[in-house]
């Protein structure tokens, strides 16, 4: 059966994530406003800046689905009606929603808009996917509850576009409708304001004996029993294509430009191999590149059925993360690079750059000057230095390094393995 190409989907929670994202390989993104998104923390856009944003990923060919996902009360309604107003002189290429009030108001104020149907609308059967398909949405964004055979019979009884998650946090609670952080912290996670109560590390108070804390073991460091994993299917992309799902939705708009990079390039260079006629194979750069920031571990969700508990379980070593980011290269002229520093940097320091056919080599940080041209031996976060690059760095990579190799002399190109990346099972390729 020959698979249409997925779609690589990106986060961009602000300007800077936006142009990360495009400059490494996403299709289309996905951004809001922070009233409207559930990212409210994330520094999104507004206005004309979200106008912006749109025009700057339409001029590079890339989509953009602004998100309305929350779930609005009547106070909402005259701000929301303006914010469809602009979306209308915006022109994304579709909104994503799961409010059925909210999804008729722009059936009638804004019709020339596609709408997707959020993972919040809790789309679990062939029924609810129909009763979409049916009133006019373009694409099912499906719950994360799926296994692969459920999202095959959805497929095999509509014609409507399929959109999954395949990296990133996983939320404790039904497709995100989380209510801990509403009860914890008196911030609704449905408006956008989650306060991340499942990530927190929880102890045991009994009733008569206040104040007394007693730990809920998993191990010695606590337990996080709310807490997840991440999700991670660089493993199984051919199964979910085959299954019927058009766009691979990467999470993350709360992440860093670390984070974006990296899990494009790599979700990026997957699809293309998916798509080139050639067995899938997964490369151990995508498993390196994958371990190198900032993660809870990994697992296949609910794909495969029902794991073992210990396989979703985050295991308390908190945000593994090896690399570190050092800069952003924001122009190159003649091999050397103006560089935005986003960390401190010396002389000597062994660097990497997330550039094509650079992964895993390590470099020398050499020869830096400032604006005007004085040698520097040492800069900092928000200086901007100028210094030679190799061949084959290109504007708008990032600058990365070993986080404990600051100070460390390497002379010479390396390669290097990195951290083992960790999966639960089952692996099937």
């Amino acid at each position: 059966m020959e698979v249409k190409k997925p779609e690589v989907l990106a986060p961009a929670g602000d300007f800077e994530k936006l142009r990360t994202a495009i400059h490494y390989g996403a299709d289309a993104v996905f951004l809001g406003d922070s009233r409207f998104s559930l990212r409210g923390k994330a520094g999104n856009f507004h206005g004309e800046e979200l106008k912006a944003a749109i025009r700057y990923a339409h001029e590079r060919g890339v989509r953009t689905y602004v998100t309305m996902n929350i779930f609005p009360h009547n106070r909402d309604l005259p701000a929301l009606r303006d914010h469809i107003r602009l979306l209308g002189e915006a022109e994304p290429d579709a909104v994503i929603l799961a409010d059925p009030g909210l999804f008729m108001m722009f059936r009638r104020e804004a019709p020339g808009i596609d709408l997707h149907i959020s993972t919040q609308a809790n789309i679990t059967n062939v029924e609810s996917a129909r009763f979409w398909e049916g009133l006019g949405a373009r694409r099912l964004v499906l719950a994360r509850e799926l296994s692969l055979e459920e999202i095959r019979e959805i497929r095999g009884n509509t014609s409507i576009e399929l959109e999954a998650f395949v990296h990133g946090s996983l939320c404790i609670s039904y497709s995100g409708r989380c209510y801990i952080s509403s009860f914890l912290a008196s911030r609704s996670a449905n408006r956008g304001e989650c306060t991340n109560s499942c990530r927190w590390n929880y102890t045991l108070m009994e009733e008569k004996r206040p104040g007394e804390h007693f730990p809920v073991f998993e191990d010695d460091r606590g337990t996080y029993i709310m807490s997840s994993r991440d999700l991670c299917m660089i493993g199984h992309l051919p199964l979910l294509a085959e299954a019927g799902v058009g766009s691979f939705k990467i999470e993350g708009r709360m992440k860093g430009i670390n984070y974006v990079a990296g899990v494009v390039k790599t979700y990026r260079e997957a699809v293309d191999a998916l798509s080139s006629g050639i067995p899938y194979a997964v490369s151990r750069n995508w498993l390196r590149e994958l371990s190198l920031f900032s993660n809870r571990g990994y697992t296949t969700g609910m794909y495969f059925g029902k794991q073992p508990d210990s396989d979703y379980t985050f295991d308390g070593e908190s945000y593994r993360m090896s690399h570190e980011l050092v800069g952003v290269v924001q122009e190159i002229d003649n091999g050397t690079a103006r560089i935005d520093l986003r960390n401190r940097i010396d002389e000597g320091d062994a660097i990497e750059y997330l550039s094509p056919g650079m992964e895993g080599k390590h470099f020398k940080a050499e020869c830096m000057r400032d604006g005007e041209g004085a040698p520097l031996p040492s800069a900092r976060n928000g200086d901007v230095i100028l210094m030679p690059v190799p061949v084959g760095v290109r504007s708008n990579d990032l600058i990365r390094r070993e986080k404990a190799s600051r100070g460390a002399r390497q002379g010479e190109v390396r390669d290097s393995g990195g951290p083992r990346l960790r999966f639960s099972p089952p692996q099937r390729l």
